[in-house]
């Protein structure tokens, strides 16, 4: 008997706001989180726009010895991580301790720290790196870190896939809940890149918008005028558990998860395959797992990222895999207020989906203005929508042609 996997906790920082409650509101009032960048002074950089965590003070997650060690992306990680496990009310014993795990995912890891502690070596000398530097950077200490807050001695994994990173770490969890190695595993991902470095690379690239003077109107998902997706920054974490262990313990349980599809381009180091071809096998691959037919899916949370070549390339793959379904299908881009969370940005976006089945309701891809003639599904512009959701699709496709689809739908007993 296939063992099923539910949604049990939830948990995220993000530049819309610190908190579940505080992320959702947002999202559903079209709210925008990106503002000019305030880390560092951005004044020669083309973008000059962010999506910062703002207003979050490390001290209530984390002893002030601690916050010196690690990472920002770590700080936010082991932030979500108290937040899903508090709401899951999931507590780890030396009874089930080996049945719990963590599996996270991180695109660049601690470029902040690895910035700093470059610069120290460079202006004081080797005697100044901090012995806690690597362990300070390294992205499976996310997983490592939580691992050892809560005593959870599972699995401890941590996927390295660009801007699916996340989405293939909450997929890899719910595989290992389906085939009894955990019974529950703390997933979703973190990322901190609002960095000079980061910032330099992606700018060369020509990746980021420079719609420096409106940055509220800077993400705008399949809109003709879209000019390059918003950096951001963050941590979606979800406690995901197998069926009969959260019934057990009367958990509340927000959405059961039960696809997964993961695929490659293999065409390119950036630019997704024009027609979608690996997009569309991994939705494939998703709604099989799931044994779903694409009629059955009512709501894509989509990659969406503001690019002129990804927002296209997805909408080409949605079109081929649901056919005349595409056209009744409700799709949004949460990050025209988020921005691209990089690697957080699959945890944020399963949260995101997961609630909109919970409480019925579609966030909108704001800042959608002028359609676009080669992008023409419904992407419930600009204001949420109020919507009875069966199964709900989230898509994450990354650098190098790494691409994930999750699939959740409402609980039934």
């Amino acid at each position: 008997m296939t063992r099923r996997v539910v949604v049990t906790g939830l948990g995220m920082v993000t530049p819309l706001g610190t908190g579940v409650e505080e992320n959702w509101e947002a999202v559903c009032a079209g709210k925008s989180g990106i503002g000019p960048v305030t880390r560092f002074d951005s004044t020669e950089f083309p973008s000059r726009i962010a999506g910062e965590v703002k207003n979050f003070n490390p001290e209530d997650y984390l002893e002030k010895q601690m916050i010196r060690r690690f990472d920002d992306f770590i700080h936010y990680a082991l932030a979500g991580a108290r937040m899903a496990m508090d709401d899951s009310g999931l507590k780890v014993d030396e009874n089930n301790a080996h049945r719990i795990g963590c599996v996270t995912g991180t695109g660049l890891g601690g470029l902040s720290m690895l910035e700093h502690f470059h610069s120290v070596l460079m202006e004081k000398g080797p005697k100044r790196v901090s012995p806690f530097f690597i362990p300070g950077i390294i992205v499976n200490m996310v997983p490592g870190q939580i691992a050892i807050e809560y005593g959870a001695r599972g699995p401890n994994l941590t996927t390295v896939t660009a801007c699916a990173a996340s989405s293939h770490a909450i997929g890899e969890a719910f595989r290992m809940i389906r085939e009894g190695i955990s019974d529950a595993i703390i997933t979703g991902g973190a990322e901190a890149t609002v960095t000079p470095l980061a910032f330099a690379g992606f700018c060369s690239m020509r990746a980021l918008s420079t719609r420096n003077d409106a940055p509220q109107k800077a993400s705008r998902p399949f809109d003709l005028d879209r000019d390059g997706f918003v950096m951001s920054e963050g941590a979606g974490i979800l406690i995901l558990e197998e069926l009969q262990h959260a019934l057990n313990r009367n958990a509340k349980i927000y959405a059961e998860m039960v696809g997964y599809g993961l695929t490659g381009d293999a065409y390119h180091v950036s630019a997704p395959e024009p027609e979608g071809a690996g997009a569309v096998a991994c939705m494939k691959m998703a709604l099989d797992y799931a044994e779903m037919a694409p009629e059955d899916v009512d709501y894509i949370n989509a990659h969406g990222t503001s690019t002129k070549l990804n927002d296209l390339s997805e909408n080409k793959a949605i079109k081929i895999v649901f056919g005349d379904h595409a056209y009744k299908l409700a799709l949004s881009s949460t990050k025209s207020m988020t921005g691209h969370l990089l690697g957080a940005t699959g945890g944020v976006e399963a949260i995101f989906s997961v609630l909109s089945i919970k409480h019925g309701i579609i966030p909108p891809t704001i800042n959608y203005e002028t359609p676009d003639p080669d992008c023409d599904l419904d992407y419930v512009p600009n204001k949420a929508r109020q919507a009875k959701l069966r199964a709900v699709m989230s898509n994450s496709f990354g650098f190098g042609g790494t691409n994930a689809s999750l699939i959740f739908k409402a609980y039934e007993p």
